[in-house]
């Protein structure tokens, strides 16, 4: 079997774990792509610089009303947007093309709630529960004026800790307390770490701004380690580091989720294992950080053997994620086709995750993501066809 059909078959079997794990948060970043102008459905111009999906003729649901459509500016979220994309120019609508306008969680929720975008497929909850808190000028709350919708994949995102296999087994490491309690085991982390000497384990967290970045400070704040601290950076590049550590046989442990394609450059039962935390944070918030109480992750359970946990009963140390979309409630209203579509999509975690295998192999293009989206529709046309005449009843 080659290399690339191994990885994409490990991609498929873990990713099958998150359907029955019990084990998440979300994560987001700062900045929407830059040079783009978003618009409100009602009358208005697409994204710029975006090319519109072309309706399906005057008969759609959707015909005549244009839409702007926003998508996460992590790459494992794109593949799920396409399919919407194409799956709302089905029904008619004008879609702007998503790629133009990228962006990260903390501005999203905001510009969602003030009717700059009309929806987005890739909310992470309950990490992402934070950010419907924000509060706007009129003195609402982004919560009041956006809904959650449908069940896109429920417990579909799978979020923990990955260690170098052999740098725990060579210390007895089956939890990150283990490793904050063991000198021998720091001094040997702290040499290559991203701050080498300073007598502390640097793990790889999340990107800057990301929610599961403070997620991490208060499991490190809760779990009272005094050994371990989380390097904040850009996530492949933090990903191209971590693989380079174990291919170099050195130890390093990083935060990381499904469904991606980084599950596939960093197989757990290969030269990395899950590595769990003896306490799961809870809604007290020991960091003090804002929406610290939403980023309880109990029970941080999941359905993983020791072929690929360290830990068992594997207490992965964060709650299963459910993906799912959000859009603006005004409009939900005005578009109960395209309410619809949201409330019926399901799609498989194996799917996506075989998706994001295709895309880290080369297919990464915006024209390449849309032609995987392309061609799951034809796979799934049955399915898909369902789902659009429930849209077409409902308006």
């Amino acid at each position: 079997m080659n290399k690339s059909r191994k990885r994409m078959l490990a991609a498929g079997m873990f990713a099958a774990v998150a359907l029955v794990a019990a084990a998440c948060g979300g994560s987001d970043s700062d900045d929407a792509a830059s040079g783009s102008e978003t618009s409100t459905a009602a009358g208005s111009e697409t994204a710029e610089g975006g090319e519109g999906a072309g309706g399906a003729g005057g008969d759609e649901p959707g015909a005549g009303v244009e839409v702007t459509m926003a998508r996460a500016d992590w790459s494992t979220g794109y593949f799920q947007a396409a399919i919407y994309y194409r799956l709302l120019s089905e029904l008619g609508y004008e879609v702007s093309d998503p790629s133009q306008l990228e962006m990260g969680p903390s501005n999203f929720y905001t510009a969602l709630a003030e009717g700059e975008v009309d929806f987005w497929v890739n909310s992470w909850y309950p990490g992402h529960k934070t950010w419907l808190e924000n509060e706007l000028s009129d003195g609402s709350t982004v919560g009041e004026k956006v809904s959650v919708v449908g069940e896109e994949m429920l417990a579909g995102g799978l979020q923990g800790y990955l260690v170098t296999k052999s740098f725990a087994e060579k210390y007895d490491l089956k939890t990150l307390d283990d490793l904050d309690s063991n000198a021998e085991a720091l001094a040997e982390f702290d040499a290559t770490d991203p701050k080498p000497g300073d007598g502390k384990a640097q793990i790889y967290g999340c990107q800057e701004s990301f929610t599961c970045d403070d997620i991490i400070q208060n499991q490190i704040a809760f779990s009272g380690w005094q050994n371990i601290e989380q390097t904040v950076a850009g996530y492949d590049a933090m990903v191209a580091d971590a693989v380079a550590k174990v291919a170099d046989d050195q130890p390093m442990v990083i935060y990381t989720w499904t469904p991606s394609a980084y599950i596939t450059q960093l197989i757990p039962g290969e030269t990395v294992m899950w590595i769990g935390v003896e306490d799961v944070v809870d809604d007290s918030n020991p960091a003090g950080l804002p929406g610290g109480a939403e980023h309880d992750q109990r029970p941080g359970t999941a359905d993983i053997g020791p072929d690929e946990c360290l830990m068992q009963p594997c207490q992965i140390g964060w709650v299963a994620a459910d993906i799912q979309v959000t859009a603006r409630n005004e409009f939900l209203d005005a578009n109960p086709a395209a309410k619809a579509l949201f409330e019926n999509v399901k799609l498989s975690v194996i799917d996506v995750s075989l998706a994001n295998v295709e895309q880290a192999n080369g297919k990464d293009t915006n024209e390449d993501i849309l032609g995987l989206a392309d061609q799951w529709i034809a796979d799934n046309r049955d399915t898909v066809d369902g789902w659009l005449e429930a849209a077409r009843a409902a308006a």
